[in-house]
This record gives C-alpha cells, structure tokens and sequence, in this order.
C-alpha cells in the first residue's frame, strides 16, 4: 500500500517497490490521470496494480482502504503513509495560518495515525507481520525559522514520536519506520525560483536537490528484509542538509 501515490515521493516509492517484485495498491485524491499512470508502469514490470481513490484525512475512506486491500491481496505485508496536505503551492498555498494548521493535522498527523492503526490491524491477521513507513520531515529534529516550516516541525514532528512508540507497541511482529525527505524535487520545487534552489543547493553538502527516486530507495530498503533488524528509526534523505 503506497498512500499518495499519483505523482511525487508516493509514484517513485509505488514504482520502485514493483520493479523489487511487489504488487501495489496505490491510493489517489484528485489526480487520477496521475494515478492511472503510475499504475500502467507498475503492470509493464509484471506485477499487480490497483487504485483506490481515497482521501487520508477521512476515516472512512481508511476502512474503505483496509476492506480493499483484504479482499484484493488478501492482506498487506508493506503500507507506506505518503499521502500528506500540500499547503505550499495550489489552492493550499492561499490558506490562512490556521486553515493550514488544521489541514495539516487531519491529512498528514492524525490521517497517518488513523492509517497506522488500520495497516498493524491488518497485518497481524496474518502470520507474517509487516512493514509500516511513515512520512516526516528532516527539519523536525532540528527547526527552521517561518510561518509554514513552524506548521510542519510541529505535525512532521508527531509523526515521528507517534511512529517511535508504535514500533515499540508492534514489534517484534511489525517494523515500523520513518522517512525524513529534505529538500526534494517536488512540486514545491518546480515552482521555486531557479536562484532560491541554486542557494538551497550550496548549503547541502552533496550539492544538490534530492528527487523523489533518493526518497524511494531508501524506502525499498526499509520495506525489504535487509532492514529486518531496523525498527524505530528515521532515515533523513537529506544530502547531509540535517544530520
């Protein structure tokens, strides 16, 4: 399960995990061409795709997403929490200080909460456990001065103590782990200006914008066995930016 995964961090990690031999459910909002796309690469390596349009902040829409994925796959073994509020372009970017804030909570703290939950429920009904990969942000651990950076160290900063705990209410059956992206090509960065990124760039010490593909390794990694004995970290996809 890659929640958010029509374009961005959630298509890499929805692609990658495909060609690491994975059939995937992938969920989507509003983008269904996106979607679409993602799912027609993922069935040209061989495995299984399927869609399921869904929005995170709705509990609902979660137990919709849970029922699929049973009677689809039988189960889930992997659920990656991607899908998260983008309050710095679009409609979301014309937000008030406190429209942003509550956004934020539903969709990407108390949304990748509710969706923690449903994935552990899901996979202890089978005999193997699972993986759960939650979505922070590298700046958490350490701030960053503004109005929109405040917003996320608070709700990426939840994610990242709720994810803790749960790993160490799951285990040993279910890893759980994070993710803490830096500064990615995103959208975010396709409509920053070239000398704002080149600034950016300066300051990482491996000299550059990360891509979401950088996210979606080590996202794999963290899915696969070779982190078997890795449960309760954050691996920051930073370039050195936050260490």
């Amino acid at each position: 399960m890659v929640t958010g995964g029509s374009s961005g961090i959630g298509r890499a990690i929805a692609i990658g995990a495909a060609q690491a031999g994975a059939d995937v459910l992938l969920t989507w909002r509003a983008n269904l061409a996106g979607a679409s796309d993602v799912a027609g690469l993922i069935r040209a390596t061989g495995r299984r795709a399927e869609l399921v349009q869904a929005d995170i902040g709705e509990p609902d829409d979660i137990a919709r997403l849970v029922e699929t994925a049973r009677t689809t796959f039988g189960g889930i073994d992997g659920w990656v929490n991607n899908a998260g509020a983008d309050v710095l372009t679009g409609p979301g970017a014309a937000l008030s200080r406190r429209e942003k804030l509550e956004l934020l909570l539903r969709v990407d703290l108390r949304g990748t909460i509710l969706a923690s939950w449903a994935a552990a429920e899901l996979m202890q009904e089978g005999p193997a456990g699972g993986v759960i990969i939650n979505m922070s942000w590298d700046r958490a651990v350490r701030g960053m001065a503004g109005e929109n950076p405040e917003l996320f160290a608070a709700v990426k900063g939840g994610v990242l103590s709720f994810s803790r705990s749960l790993a160490l209410s799951l285990a040993p059956a279910i890893r759980v782990n994070v993710l803490g992206p830096g500064w990615i090509e995103t959208a975010f960065g396709d409509v920053s200006p070239t000398a704002f990124k080149q600034e950016i760039a300066r300051g990482i010490p491996l000299g550059r914008w990360g891509t979401p593909a950088d996210v979606a390794a080590a996202a794999i990694y963290l899915l696969s066995d070779a982190a078997q004995y890795v449960t309760g970290q954050m691996i920051m996809v930073n370039g050195g930016d936050v260490m």
